[in-house]
């Protein structure tokens, strides 16, 4: 009989690898500092493992990006099954922007100063826009990736870069719209997702509704709270009010029902955000009382 494995500082759950402090846990999944056999800090994630055939989707989904090498992609140094777990070893970052954003909630009452928010989402996009290019070689096939699982949480700070990170739900794609029966975190998903579908745009509507919440605390559609709900529930109009007008003209290409309205690229979609900061457009809002973010479906 298997045991899990112990999760408690100075544990060693794996050769090599020695557990120093917890870093962060949510519904389904532990972040860890550690230390490695050369004696580098990095994180272990620890996710809970639901069942053989999620956890082989999941671990091959991540070691599919960790082939992949870009600035702003985190990078991966191994991925593995344990009991109970699916473990991945990563480099270790300072926090998130949903971090950023509760810092500057607490510290002053106003949301991430846009301009280095557009720093940061710029760095983010540009990963995205290469992982999304089909340009990628799996299977004997030329392929794009959707991340499927863009939000605050999982763009990562590490030192002065933003970098993309939590690759399990990512699915390769070889047409503008593709099959998809998975999962995510509904609230920032795109309206095809919804439908079980999936565009090679998915992401940047995910990136519009990260911006939004990033700039005002909140998100610009209802909350999903059902899952069940996933495949009949239609987006609704998003009410961007609580951004200027230059900035909801922006959003609203970036958050199209057609998927293939949207900007052309996600550096595009930030560039134009970027632009009207540099524009007569007032940035002074005020965070509402946070909304949690939700944990992925």
């Amino acid at each position: 009989m298997q045991h899990r494995i112990c999760l408690e500082s100075g544990a060693e759950p794996f050769p090599g690898f020695r557990l120093r402090q917890l870093r962060g846990r949510g519904g389904f999944a532990e972040v860890w500092e550690a230390e490695n056999a050369r004696g580098q800090r990095i994180a272990l994630k620890f996710i809970q493992s639901q069942n053989t055939a999620s956890t082989v989707r999941e671990i091959k989904a991540v070691q599919a990006i960790q082939r992949l090498s870009h600035a702003h992609l985190v990078y991966i140094e191994r991925v593995w099954s344990a009991p109970g777990y699916i473990v991945i070893a990563m480099e270790l970052a300072e926090g998130s922007l949903l971090e950023l954003l509760e810092a500057y909630h607490a510290e002053y009452r106003t949301p991430v100063e846009p301009r280095l928010l557009c720093q940061y989402l710029r760095q983010a996009a540009s990963a995205l826009d290469f992982m999304n290019t089909r340009q990628h070689q799996l299977d004997g096939r030329q392929v794009g990736f959707q991340h499927c699982d863009i939000k605050p949480s999982n763009i990562l700070l590490i030192g002065d870069n933003a970098k993309l990170a939590d690759f399990g739900l990512s699915t390769p794609t070889t047409a503008m719209l593709n099959p998809y029966q998975r999962g995510g975190t509904l609230d920032f998903a795109a309206p095809e997702i919804h439908r079980g579908t999936l565009a090679e745009t998915s992401d940047q509507y995910s990136l519009a509704v990260t911006y939004y919440y990033l700039r005002t605390g909140r998100f610009p559609f209802p909350e999903v709270n059902d899952f069940r709900r996933k495949h009949s529930y239609d987006r609704p109009a998003p009410d961007l009010n609580l951004v200027p007008w230059l900035e909801r003209k922006a959003l609203e290409r970036g958050l199209d029902v057609q998927p293939e309205k949207r900007w052309p690229s996600s550096v595009t979609l930030i560039q134009e955000l970027a632009e009207t900061h540099n524009k007569k457009n007032s940035s002074s809002i005020m965070v509402r009382p946070l909304k949690k973010q939700p944990e992925s479906a």
